[in-house]
């Protein structure tokens, strides 16, 4: 069985369990971290950074965690909002005006973290290049037109949601949403996760691996390849760019998990925390095609809210156990790649639980 490192409860070896199996079969680096109450109960990792397996995944190693950058994004506008800098149920152009354009006069800022607000994709054609310069996309997206009525349905805002929510931040703050982040919740928190990764991380991160069949499914907009310039990891993009391992991620979202605290950290208010359950739409995506029930920026169900990134990451956040759950690995896989991060959630569970 693979070689796993770093520490556990007892209870929840089943855990480590689940990563050295998934080692030995499809993953080459990975983490995971489980924690309870605002504390770590499992930090793992193990494995590789490279293909060949020559240079081993340590206990700082971080990687592109794709969009459970997402959670992260979404926890910036509640604690804005909860610090009352905010209003979720107000319209977007009353912080951005130009975004009030071609009909978007009625998108409030709850549609933008909903998935509702009908800008699901850029309205012509866009390349990565044109992803990392941030005035000219979000004064796209402002003169863009919904492609539905803002509010009346749900479609998974892949890439926009991270430049929209994050011009939000930008005019409420005057600062970046990676920025913001940093300041306002990594730092407090003294989570190793970034967005706009500094020159000084760039010894650390694992590179994506793209899975066998090649480097994106057809009609991705980024593929794996795309995340490997500098510049990639220098810009902001809060949907998909975030940097970090099971560790930090678990870290941030345990301040949901917690009502509002963890750490010894009170970022939110415990009404504040709950804002994320406020159902914004329940029914079938109209872009994943499958149904889907959306918070504040979270998949819900029940007392759990969850995302994942493309090709396998995961994040799930219990706030009945004040349960938080992470995964985040180097090998990407377009078919079954979540099952690895179930397996992990799945055990932890059953230490919980069981």
């Amino acid at each position: 069985m693979a070689d796993i490192y770093g520490s556990c409860e007892e209870r929840f070896s089943g855990v480590g369990d689940v990563l050295a199996e998934s080692l030995d079969a499809d993953d080459v680096g990975a983490s995971v971290a489980v924690f309870v109450d605002g504390e770590p109960v499992v930090d793992l990792w193990g494995g590789y950074v490279d293909p060949a397996r020559t240079v081993a995944w340590e206990r700082d190693t971080i990687t592109n965690v794709w969009s459970t950058t997402k959670t992260m994004t979404a926890l910036c506008a509640l604690v804005l909002a909860d610090h009352g800098d905010l209003d979720l149920d107000a319209p977007v152009a009353a912080y951005w005006p130009e975004f009030a354009a071609a009909g978007k006069e009625s998108v409030r800022v709850r549609h933008l973290l909903g998935h509702t607000a009908g800008l699901p994709d850029f309205d012509g054609p866009i390349t990565v290049e044109d992803l990392l310069d941030w005035p000219a996309v979000t004064a796209r997206l402002a003169a863009q037109a919904p492609v539905w009525e803002p509010g009346t349905a749900g479609g998974y805002h892949s890439v926009t949601f991270g430049f929209l929510v994050g011009e939000v931040v930008r005019r409420v703050t005057g600062r970046s949403l990676g920025t913001f982040f940093a300041e306002e919740v990594a730092g407090p928190l003294d989570a190793d996760f970034h967005i706009g990764l500094g020159a000084e991380h760039d010894h650390r991160v694992a590179p994506l691996l793209p899975d066998p069949q090649g480097d994106k499914p057809p009609g991705f907009l980024i593929g794996v390849a795309d995340s490997y310039p500098e510049a990639w990891r220098r810009a902001e993009l809060p949907a998909v760019n975030g940097y970090g391992n099971a560790r930090s991620v678990a870290a941030v979202q345990s301040v949901l998990a917690c009502g509002g605290a963890a750490g010894g950290v009170r970022l939110l208010s415990a009404a504040g925390s709950e804002r994320v359950f406020e159902e914004q739409f329940h029914g079938e995506d109209r872009v994943l095609g499958a149904p889907m029930r959306y918070g504040m920026g979270f998949r819900l169900e029940n007392r759990t809210c969850t995302w994942g990134g493309f090709g396998g990451s995961v994040v799930l956040v219990d706030a009945d156990h004040h349960l938080a759950v992470s995964y985040v690995m180097n090998q990407i896989l377009w078919e079954d790649g979540y099952s690895r991060g179930l397996g992990v959630v799945l055990a932890a569970y059953e230490a919980l639980t069981g």
